[in-house]
């Protein structure tokens, strides 16, 4: 950070000042003193030349109002910016609200205690409330528009300074004894303020400032101090609120008499008066110090006595009023910034995010990129990289060196147990140093090698790619291991800049001290000794000059090779040069010439050849880059005030005197005499120049001559075609196309009759569109390959920004068919891509790429038609087996021989089984046709709902799936018999002949056996019930006896209570004493549970005889004869008759009377027909 006094405005009538304030928002600067004297001044810059933007453009006073209404000395000013408003008071008590109207200044509102006299004055930061603070402890808090909130008397005290907190919660009030008590915000007493800063400190004191900067335009870190309370005697502390107990301690050594925060609240100045060290009298300052305590320099200033200051809204200014006069300091901030590749990298805070905004602005391109970077320390740059060091997180010791693109894409971090104070990075190695030690980092390999051969060099020596050194060490061949233990010990001498080139590193010390190492192997080669304080060092290309800028803004060159005799006759390395000058706040060298480099000088450029300056240019950009005798500097204190949106005409380019000179020349006298200009002034850049204004006059000699001069060889080459040309014209139209003039030089092919050679033009430039146009008006015999070249081009074209349904326009015209088939499948136009692949000739290589876009959105058939198309069975099977199209797989499968579907079905099944997807597997098995499989995974899912007690329907249900699937693996066995029987078999034979492979091949099991017996079972269950409450008990009890078939299926307990309960309805006692006994005698009955039954038994019994009322018909047809006759499944009751129906699913009987009532059958609920 640079400071220097740029102007000085003279009060009228010598009457001196008290206060000044600076309207951080529309830049009015009010300032009183003596004798009323009131007083609103506005610098406004008087030029409209983009180059003289900023602090660099002439100021002159737009405005200069006197404001009449006080009689004693003003001693308070304060501006609401919000609302527009300015607040004076005077040592009568009398204050004045003014208010903006037309131009000019007008009273709005008058109080006057008559009592006491006002100390302070402060508006919360939205402007609503004002806080008004008087000498004898009286406190008004007031409204906007002049209402009184609240007032209140403090008794005993005497008030001289107030502070609003940042959410307008919290006041605080100096006192005279130099005591800070805060209040709440409706003036009730909260606590004295520990005051750290005045530990050991005898005497009167006084407060000479409170500034609690309110976080406008956000914190330089997260939980940044930002109360600032100094005293007369120089101590001052940084709070981060108003209790935090352990604030930031300064001791500024001087006499202090105001403070205040900057615009963004990263620099805090402190004006006062100091003891000289030469002099008696004491000498005005201002010290300025971060919000860490880091004193960034001194700002010395003329006169009796300073009183107060102020900062500008853009903290680039500051106002300093100093006896009668107002001064102006400009201040050079250090910005976070750097330049590599074309790229602007700058870092700035926002009120609402705790990290730092860093943008990439690709100047070239006008793109930005943005990263969020919490505890930023600095930005580095070099050639296409740039190092972001931070730290690496809160309340933790390390820090981070991010290597970054010019877009801002992190590449390699590196954490590093030093403070990153210095940064320097050169083409392959970044330092950082601490106060005490530097690392050397490096991050990338010189050479242009393979990636592999970087690779294996990168294995090799990644242990030596990272050192540290110790300053007061000389480094050793076995030093520089990655040992932080080694260099925490500090230093006497600390670190206070380093500078590095490719071969030489340069660290410069506090006492003056420049120690020289070498690169890349870390040497020491020499030690000079200085007279100052370096802040800033710079080496030039060829590492043999020293440029340093020390504290005061004095910059000198140092020589670092030249062998010179000292006052002793002894000889020494380095010299210092004769060239100083003052005021310096930047510097660079040129890329590529060691004796040319640039300067700011206060709001000057300053370019030196062999240390003589040309004449100076007004600007006050940063010097981003110097090469090719221009220089380009960036306007940051512009781009600054709106970040988010950088404007390219804040980048300026300027040119030396050589090249403007010999621009000059070449216009107006001529090639000759140019040449002998550039001959005595020899440089790259005015060789090519000069090569440029040949070739437009067609002066070849002197053209090759001069890209010889410039070691150009494609200009050499491009002279050397030029000269074997015959056509003036046709020379012309070349030169042309060289410098860019591309439609020129296409016409003048034209008119030449020389189509092909526009065409080729075009086609380098890549612009196919005209290639096309220009194919179309002639005929050749190249034109239909290069239209398909075209139409293909234009197509890439329309594909690379997504607009696939214009690029398949000119691929279908290009041929191009792999390119269609991918505009195809983006636009999902899978018609069109089906259509495209029924069009490639057979094993085209484009099918398996179509196949696979059909498996993605899951078109099993287009797949399949593919994969065959190109002769992969396998792969088509795959895709089958992918898209869950098993029984499609299965067809494949066998139709080309293929015995893999086996093991993937059953590997696929266990992978659904072990995820509890037992449906899932048993649609899978009957989609591929394995229908035992299948069966028995539904019988199992069966038995484990009826063991649930699940509902008796879904259970039946189930059972009547299991049986359906058996009935099918039947029929499959049959059919695979019947398939493979030959000759004329009967159908008998071919049917026995399929049961008995189904014997073999299906391993025993009682659902093989009697697949429908389950189903049976609680079809049974579910009917003998709805019979018994429609009220048909005879029926009901005839069903019910059927279960007694059944109870490994449904539980004992509930076959014969629900036995016992139709026969008891249906008066059937004998029947129901025969259940009750069987219920008694139930293993699985607790003792409890068999009382139950035998009381509810006693009961019956007791009123009725155990025996049936009438004989049960059903009852001696179940239990006589040899055998049993079929049942009827709708009614429950057995078929005598001859005539009935039988499903042909399920092969169960209905009562011929009774199948008319059903559609379905009752069992299996297939149609009845």
């Amino acid at each position: 950070m640079f400071f220097y006094l740029s102007k000085r405005i003279a009060i009228p009538n010598n009457v001196k000042l008290k206060c000044i304030s600076w309207n951080k928002e529309q830049g009015f600067i009010a300032c009183g003193g003596e004798d009323g004297l009131l007083k609103v001044l506005k610098l406004t810059a008087q030029t409209d030349d983009e180059k003289l933007k900023s602090i660099a453009a002439p100021n002159s006073l737009s405005m200069n109002q006197t404001l009449e209404g006080h009689s004693g000395s003003v001693q308070v000013v304060a501006w609401n910016e919000h609302y527009q408003k300015l607040t004076t008071s005077d040592q009568n008590g009398l204050i004045i609200v003014w208010m903006l109207y037309k131009g000019s200044w007008y009273e709005e509102m008058i109080n006057n205690r008559n009592k006491s006299v006002v100390r302070g004055m402060s508006w919360t930061a939205d402007g609503q409330k004002i806080c008004i603070v008087y000498e004898d402890g009286a406190v008004i808090v007031g409204s906007v528009d002049g209402n009184r909130i609240w007032g209140k008397d403090l008794k005993g005290v005497q008030l001289c300074h107030v502070a609003w907190s940042t959410d307008s919660k919290v006041l605080l009030f100096g006192m005279a004894n130099g005591e800070i008590h805060i209040f709440d915000s409706q003036g009730n007493f909260i606590m004295k303020m520990k005051l750290n800063c005045l530990v050991n400190v005898t005497g009167a004191i006084s407060i000479a400032g409170i500034h609690w900067y309110h976080g406008a335009e956000g914190y330089v870190e997260p939980d940044c101090p930002c109360l600032a309370i100094c005293f007369d005697n120089g101590r001052c502390q940084i709070m981060r609120d108003e209790n935090d107990q352990d604030p930031v301690l300064i001791d500024t050594d001087m006499c202090v008499v105001s403070i205040q925060w900057n615009h963004t609240g990263s620099v805090l100045a402190v004006a006062g008066s100091q003891k000289a060290a030469t002099e008696d009298k004491d000498v005005n300052v201002v010290q300025f110090y971060t919000p860490f305590g880091e004193c960034l320099g001194t700002l010395k200033v003329s006169g009796k006595q300073i009183s107060a200051l102020s900062w500008e809204g853009g903290g680039l200014k500051i106002a300093l009023a100093v006896d009668c006069f107002i001064y102006f300091a400009n201040i050079r901030p250090d910005y976070k910034w750097g330049y590599c590749s074309n790229t602007i990298v700058y870092a700035y805070t926002k009120p609402d995010r705790p990290e730092y905004c860093v943008i990439f602005w690709d100047t070239k391109n006008n793109e930005k990129y943005i990263k969020y970077v919490k505890s930023l320390i600095s930005i580095t740059t070099y050639g296409d990289f740039c190092i972001l060091a931070t730290k690496a997180e809160e309340n933790h010791p390390q820090f981070v060196l991010v290597l970054c693109n010019s877009i801002g894409t992190p590449l390699d971090p590196k954490y590093i147990d030093i403070v990153p104070l210095f940064v320097a990075m050169t083409k392959t190695h970044v330092i950082a140093a601490s106060k005490e030690a530097f690392y050397i980092w490096q991050y990338r390999v010189a050479k242009k090698l393979m990636a592999l051969e970087i690779n294996q060099m990168t294995r090799s020596r990644k242990e030596g790619r990272e050192r540290i050194y110790h300053v007061d060490y000389t480094p050793g061949s076995v030093d520089g291991v990655l040992d932080y233990s080694k260099v925490i010990q500090g230093t006497r001498d600390p670190i206070c800049a380093i500078t590095a080139s490719d071969k030489t590193l340069i660290v410069g010390r506090e006492s003056g001290t420049i120690q020289r190492y070498s690169l890349p192997n870390v040497g020491l080669i020499q030690k000079y000794s200085l007279t100052c304080r370096a802040s800033q060092l710079s080496l030039n290309c060829s590492s043999s000059r020293l440029a340093i800028i020390d504290n005061s803004g004095v910059l000198t060159f140092f020589d670092l090779d030249a062998r010179v005799t000292d006052s002793k006759g002894q000889q020494v390395i380095g010299e210092l040069l004769k060239l100083e000058r003052k005021d310096v706040w930047d510097m660079k060298w040129a890329k590529d010439n060691p004796d040319l480099f640039a300067m700011m000088e206060k709001t000057r450029m300053y370019v030196f050849r062999n240390l003589d300056p040309e004449e100076p240019i007004q600007t006050a950009g940063y010097i981003c880059n110097f090469e090719e005798l221009e220089i380009k500097t960036v306007l940051l204190d512009e781009i600054l005030k709106n970040p988010e949106f950088p404007n390219k005409g804040y980048i300026l380019n300027f040119e030396i005197r050589s090249l403007r000179d010999s621009r000059a020349l070449i216009e107006k006298v001529g090639i000759k005499d140019a040449s002998q200009f550039i001959e005595d002034n020899p440089h790259p850049r005015l060789w090519r120049l000069l090569a440029e204004a040949a070739l437009q006059k067609l002066s070849l000699y002197t053209a090759e001559q001069a890209f010889v001069r410039c070691k150009d060889y494609q200009g050499i080459k491009f002279v050397k075609r030029l000269s074997n040309l015959q056509s003036e014209v046709l020379k012309q139209a070349e030169v042309a196309a060289y410098f860019g003039r591309f439609e020129e030089a296409e016409r003048m092919y034209l008119d030449m009759d020389r189509r092909d050679l526009a065409i080729g033009l075009r086609r380098k430039l890549g612009d196919w569109f005209r290639v096309l146009q220009l194919l179309k008006t002639g005929s050749g015999y190249a034109d239909d390959s290069l239209l398909e070249q075209a139409y293909n081009a234009i197509g890439d074209y329309f594909a690379d920004r997504q607009k696939w349904s214009n690029a398949v326009q000119y691929y279908v015209q290009g041929r191009n068919q792999a390119r269609l088939a991918e505009c195809y499948y983006m636009l999902e136009d899978y018609e069109g891509l089906e259509n495209l692949a029924n069009s490639l000739p057979e094993n085209h290589k484009l099918l398996p790429k179509i196949a696979q876009m059909f498996v993605r959105v899951g078109m099993c058939e287009q797949t399949v038609t593919a994969f065959l198309k190109c002769n992969q069975p396998k792969a088509a099977v795959d895709a089958c087996v992918h898209l869950n199209q098993w029984d499609k797989a299965v067809e494949l499968a066998k139709n080309h021989s293929m015995k893999e579907i086996g093991s993937l079905l059953a590997r696929y099944a266990a992978h659904l089984l072990e995820k509890n997807k037992t449906l899932d597997a048993i649609e899978l098995y009957r989609k591929a046709n394995h229908f035992y499989d299948a069966a028995k995974l539904m019988f199992k899912i069966a038995d484990e709902e009826a063991k649930k007690r699940a509902n008796p329907l879904r259970v039946k249900k189930l059972y009547v799936l299991s049986a359906l699937l058996i009935e099918q693996y039947h029929e499959q066995m049959k059919s695979a018999q019947r398939g493979s029987m030959t000759g004329k078999s009967s159908e008998a034979s071919s049917a026995l002949a399929g049961l008995l492979e189904e014997e073999v091949l299906s391993p025993k099991s009682w659902f093989m056996d009697n697949a429908w017996r389950g189903a049976e079972a609680y079809h049974f269950f579910l009917l003998a019930q709805r019979q018994l409450y429609e009220g048909y008990l005879d029926t009901a009890l005839r069903t019910a006896l059927h279960l007694r078939d059944f109870e490994d299926i449904i539980p004992a307990i509930e076959i014969y209570s629900l036995l016992a309960l139709c026969a008891c309805a249906n008066r059937a006692f004998g029947i129901c004493s025969r259940a009750f006994f069987k219920l008694e005698s139930l293993e699985s009955l607790s003792s409890e549970q068999k009382q139950q039954y035998e009381d509810l038994a006693l009961e019956i019994f007791i009123k009725n005889t155990p025996k049936d009322s009438r004989n049960s018909e059903s009852d001696s047809f179940l239990e006589g004869g040899e055998g049993k006759l079929p049942t009827c499944i709708a009614t429950g009751s057995p078929i005598s008759e001859y005539k009935f129906w039988m499903c042909s699913v399920c092969k169960h009987c209905v009562l011929a009377q009774k199948i008319s009532n059903y559609n379905f059958c009752p069992l299996c609920h297939s149609p009845v027909g």
